[in-house]
């Protein structure tokens, strides 16, 4: 059995290598190839080129490498093409893996399977019909996502999230975490997470430490997890006194690393996030936090209008409640961050309660969701 997978960025990287192992164990001999990140590349893929060249957000953000991602989706499909797998799994990314997909339906009869559900319920709700021209199956994330792929005319199964098979961080590996960053027990740690692309750590950067600065939290020491090859982008933007600990996985495996940071923010008492997943990791690690991002402002125009939400946080949706105070586009200022920090360091257990039910509806000790995952695919060739 042959498969074709791609990913676009670190989130992706994850999934597909979970996917990876389950199909390895379901389908024994299983073949790979594709686009993929270290975690995938360790599942024994080799790339086809950089992950990294298509970690992209954003509309205003996208148009300058505009020419070098369409060579890329070329490239990519004709790959797929050459290769005529059993299946093409793309995993998120729609911007780059839907329109691989159309290519290679336009040209042959593979099975084409999505990896995450586009966010149909937020925004641009036309795009589930529009995907449903050269996409077989998805797999999502979210228990909620089924009835809206099924009724543009698609296969989906709901696999669980990733992040809720995790296992608990537990009291050594916070208590050796702090001991191994010199971080003293007894006072307030603050976990921040300005995102994983370097363009939202240079827009966020500044107001997440003029945040910090301003918020009545009791001078708490400041732990920042990143990457390795944005550890210069977070020292530049995130100025603080006294500087604040980064934790970038640097000498660690891709599991070894993701786990330090999994540690970090269960060892943290309150976190300051851009938006997306990490939301989710937090909820994982009981990590109270307050959720803030900004984009250029041609994209923070269009998607604002497009909105079908009165929230992006995922802790939220999942858990249908409103628990994570959150600050997007407009509305993400120093200010208004600094007072909700206070407010969530005041009274922490205010967010707990969603924090579980949002694991819990996530697949929370059920199959992991690779496996899941496999599974479904396998079902339905």
């Amino acid at each position: 059995m042959k498969v074709f997978l791609i990913a676009g960025e670190p989130s992706g990287d994850r999934l597909g290598a979970a996917l990876m192992a389950g199909l390895r164990q379901l389908a024994p001999g299983v073949a790979f190839r594709g686009v993929a990140g270290p975690l995938m590349q360790g599942q024994g893929m080799q790339s086809l080129f950089p992950m990294e060249e298509l970690s992209v957000m954003g509309l205003a953000e996208i148009l300058p490498r505009y020419f070098d991602l369409k060579r890329r989706i070329r490239q990519t499909a004709e790959a797929v093409l050459a290769e005529d797998p059993d299946v093409l799994i793309t995993i998120d990314s729609p911007d780059f893996c839907l329109r691989v997909a159309r290519l290679v339906k336009a040209a042959s009869d593979i099975r084409v399977v999505h990896y995450v559900a586009p966010t149909v319920w937020a925004w641009r709700p036309g795009r589930a019909a529009k995907m449903a021209r050269h996409v077989d199956q998805v797999l999502a994330l979210f228990p909620f996502e089924p009835p809206y792929m099924e009724a543009a005319g698609m296969d989906c199964d709901f696999v669980g999230h990733p992040v809720a098979a995790d296992p608990p961080v537990t009291p050594a590996e916070i208590a050796g975490f702090r001991a191994a960053h010199g971080l003293d027990p007894d006072r307030r740690l603050l976990v921040v997470l300005p995102g994983s692309r370097r363009s939202e750590i240079e827009r966020l950067g500044a107001t997440f430490a003029a945040a910090i600065a301003a918020a009545d939290l009791g001078a708490p020491l400041v732990v920042i997890p990143t990457l390795p090859h944005l550890t210069r982008s977070v020292q530049e933007r995130l100025r603080l006194d006294p500087a604040p600990v980064i934790v970038d996985g640097a000498g660690l495996g891709a599991e070894a690393a993701a786990r330090e940071r999994l540690v970090a923010m269960a060892s943290a008492d309150l976190a300051l996030a851009a938006s997306g997943t990490v939301s989710l990791e937090l909820a994982r690690a009981d990590t109270p936090m307050v959720i803030a991002y900004d984009m250029a402002w041609l994209s923070r125009a269009i998607i604002g209008r497009m909105l079908r939400t009165d929230t992006v946080t995922l802790v939220n949706l999942v858990s249908d409640s409103r628990s994570v105070p959150e600050f997007i586009g407009t509305s993400c200022r120093p200010d208004r961050i600094a007072r909700a920090l206070e407010a969530v360091a005041a009274d922490p257990a205010a967010q707990r309660a969603a924090l579980a039910l949002t694991m819990q509806r996530l697949g929370e000790g059920a199959d992991p969701p690779g496996l899941r995952a496999a599974r479904a695919v396998l079902e339905r060739l």
